[in-house]
């Protein structure tokens, strides 16, 4: 470039002033941003003063949230909880002194699973019924001994004394095996089989025993005491047959009172009056 035109760019340009370029929003554009700004520093007071607010209500500390608590032995609640979902816990406890309480609008269902999550037993206690599915129930004492028992094989009762309340006693449709059978102190003992025979064996023998009172066994048709291989005695100060048949007198108007005990082929027993001689043979007749 030729230096007399350099030298008059550069005298125009002096006498026209530097130009300034403005940076920034301005107009709407500037009043826009600032409303934002302003509704988010807004939301943001809101939003902190409902986070307080929740925090407050829901009474959120450093120990846990509610009735909720964080120990170093687990989670500890206090007063009523409700669990919408399955809780998995290993123990539940409640605190000493206190019941644990389990409520539900149904049923309330225990299950004890395997590795597998097959159920091994199930406790569910309903409106209608409690029951129990295992493989063998138990109850026993705080020392271990055992109360009930039952399984698939046998149902046994460990305690002392088995006591039946009810008024009509107790049933059973099949036989029953026990060493014992007795009534309370002050109480009669009834054997009853109402449409049935009432069978009662052992290997080593049946002994019946009323200590402080009388002995009755009454039947409608007949009563049979039969010993195959023994004896049957009948030990008592005082045997009383009073309603035996009498054979005719041996001579007309004696009033003797000593009888003779007969007995027929049949095993029929009758009276007749002693002699001086058996007198069975002369009242054969009672026997036919």
């Amino acid at each position: 470039m030729p230096q007399e035109q350099y030298a008059h760019r550069s005298t125009m340009q002096t006498s026209e002033g530097p130009q300034v370029y403005k940076v920034g929003i301005y107009g709407w554009r500037k009043r826009c941003l600032y409303f934002f700004v302003l509704l988010l520093m807004i939301l943001i007071l809101v939003n902190l003063a409902m986070t307080i607010w929740i925090l407050k209500v829901m009474n959120f500390t450093i120990d846990g949230m509610g009735n909720l608590r964080i120990t170093e032995k687990g989670l500890k609640l206090e007063g009523d909880s409700e669990f919408l979902k399955p809780l998995y816990a290993k123990e539940i406890r409640s605190r000493p002194g206190n019941p644990l309480y389990f409520q539900s609008a149904r049923n309330v269902t225990v299950n004890i699973l395997n590795e597998k999550t097959k159920v091994l037993t199930r406790l569910v206690t309903g409106p209608q019924a409690v029951e129990a599915h295992s493989q063998k129930f138990e109850v026993k004492t705080l020392a271990g001994k055992l109360l009930f028992s039952a399984d698939d094989n046998e149902v046994v009762v460990g305690a002392e004394r088995l006591r039946v309340l009810g008024a009509e006693g107790t049933v059973f449709p099949k036989s029953i095996e026990t060493p014992n059978v007795r009534a309370d102190p002050f109480k009669e003992l009834r054997l009853e089989s109402p449409t049935r025979a009432l069978v009662m064996e052992a290997p080593k023998g049946i002994e019946i025993n009323a200590e402080a009172g009388s002995l009755k066994a009454t039947c409608r048709t007949e009563l049979r005491l039969e010993s195959k291989d023994g004896e049957i005695t009948l030990n008592s100060a005082k045997i009383k047959l009073p309603n035996l048949p009498q054979g005719s007198s041996s001579s007309a108007g004696s009033r003797q009172k000593i009888y003779e005990l007969c007995v027929c082929p049949n095993g029929r027993l009758f009276l007749s009056q002693a002699g001086s001689s058996s007198t069975c043979q002369i009242n054969t007749s009672v026997c036919l």
